[in-house]
């Protein structure tokens, strides 16, 4: 018997604090990221 996924799509609508917010969540996470992967780049030369 095969498994079956299900999967749910969301939409949101934040407000421009929200958006803000997002942005500069993301933009941290992404600058935490590109510093950890630089690391791991150096160590492993």
């Amino acid at each position: 018997m095969a498994k079956q996924n299900k999967a749910y799509k969301f939409r949101l609508y934040p407000t421009e604090e929200q958006a803000h917010l997002i942005r500069k969540t993301f933009g941290c996470i992404r600058f935490v990221y590109n510093k950890m992967l630089a690391e791991r780049k150096e160590l492993y030369l």
